[in-house]
C-alpha cells in the first residue's frame, strides 16, 4: 500500500546484490530520501510531496527493511555494513540516471548517507541528516545516559539470536512502543503507516536483517569508520535533529558533526526523534533551502 500521491510510481531495481523497492515522484533535480529503523520509506509520506514540487524525488527501502531484499546474515554481518547499504542506493541512483544526487537520511538512513558521500564522493552532491550523531562518536562516548537512552543499540546487537528470539515473539508492541516512546507532541503518526512498519518489520527476515544492521554498526562499520579517522564529508552539509529528542538533548550535534565534515550548518526542530512525520511542513521547508539549485 501506498500513502503517496498517484503521481509516484513504485518499481523494485535489481542493484546486483540486493533487490531494492523504491518509488519515484516529481521532476528537478534528483533527491533520494532513506529512512531509518525501524520504518520504511512511508516515513516520507507527508514530505515527499512537498519536496516533488521541484525534485525528482527517490524513496527507497534500505536492504533489510520494508519490501527490498533481505539477505540472510552470515559471520560479522557483511550483508548489513553501511558500505554495503549504500552501494545499493549507489546503484539504484544509477540506474534510475542519476549519476550525481542530493542524500537525504533519517536515523540509520543517515548513516548509509554519511558511508556514501565518504565512498562516492563524485555522486552525492549535498548531504542532510536527521536526528543522528556519527556512529563512531556515539561508540567512542558511551555512558548511563547513551546506554539507556540507546538501549536498543546494545540489544539488537547482542547476537546468539536473542533479540530476533524475544523481537519474533512480540513485534508490533516493539514497533508501537518505540515510536510512541519517541514522539514529542508535533503531528501524530498516520496509522496506516504504522500498520505498515508492523506489517514489514513482522517479517521474520526482517527482524534478522535489522539486528544484523545493528551488528555491523558495532563491528565491520566502525572498522570501516576508524580507517577514514582522517576523512571528512567534502560536500555540503546540513543536519536537522529534535530538540525534544535524545540526539538533541545529549549532544552538541553541530560541533559534532564540525568534526567529520568541511561545510556543515543546521539546526534543531521542535520534534522528538521522528522529524519527517512530526513536523513534515519544517523538514520539507529546510531540505528544500538546502537542496534549492543555484
Amino acid at each position: 500500500m501506498s500513502l503517496l500521491p498517484g503521481s509516484f510510481t513504485y518499481q523494485d531495481i535489481d542493484t546486483g546484490d540486493a533487490r531494492i523497492h523504491c518509488t519515484v515522484g516529481g521532476d528537478g533535480p534528483p533527491l533520494l530520501l532513506l529512512h531509518g529503523y525501524p520504518q520504511t520509506h512511508l516515513i516520507w509520506h507527508r514530505v515527499a510531496p512537498l519536496l516533488a514540487a521541484d525534485h525528482t524525488v527517490v524513496l527507497a527501502d534500505l536492504r533489510g527493511y520494508g519490501d527490498s531484499d533481505k539477505p540472510a546474515p552470515t559471520e560479522g554481518d557483511p550483508e548489513y555494513t553501511k558500505r554495503a547499504m549504500a552501494a545499493d542506493q549507489l546503484s539504484l541512483m544509477r540506474q534510475l540516471g542519476f549519476d550525481r544526487f542530493g542524500v537525504v537520511g533519517h536515523d540509520r538512513g543517515g548513516r548509509v548517507g554519511h558511508r556514501m558521500a565518504l565512498d562516492a564522493p563524485d555522486a552525492v552532491e549535498r548531504l542532510a541528516l536527521l536526528d543522528i550523531v556519527p556512529t563512531r562518536h556515539t561508540f567512542e562516548h558511551v555512558d548511563a545516559a547513551v546506554g539507556l537512552g540507546y538501549f536498543h543499540w546494545f540489544f539488537l546487537a547482542a547476537g546468539h539470536g536473542i533479540p530476533e528470539r524475544l523481537l519474533g515473539a512480540e513485534p508490533e508492541f516493539w514497533i508501537r512502543s518505540r515510536m510512541n516512546s519517541r514522539h514529542s507532541g508535533g503531528t501524530a503518526f498516520d496509522p496506516a503507516a504504522v500498520d505498515e512498519y508492523v506489517r514489514c518489520f513482522s517479517d521474520p527476515a526482517s527482524i534478522a536483517a535489522s539486528c544484523a544492521d545493528y551488528r555491523a554498526a558495532a563491528g565491520a562499520d566502525l572498522v570501516h569508520d576508524n580507517a577514514d579517522v582522517d576523512r571528512r564529508i567534502e560536500c555540503p552539509l546540513l543536519v536537522l535533529w529534535g530538540e525534544h529528542s535524545f540526539v538533541g538533548a545529549t549532544y552538541d550535534v553541530l560541533d559534532v558533526w564540525r568534526g567529520y565534515g568541511v561545510d556543515v550548518t543546521g539546526r534543531a526542530l521542535p520534534s522528538d526523534h521522528y522529524l519527517p512525520e512530526e513536523q513534515p511542513e519544517l523538514v520539507a521547508a529546510a531540505v528544500r533551502e538546502f537542496f534549492k539549485p543555484t
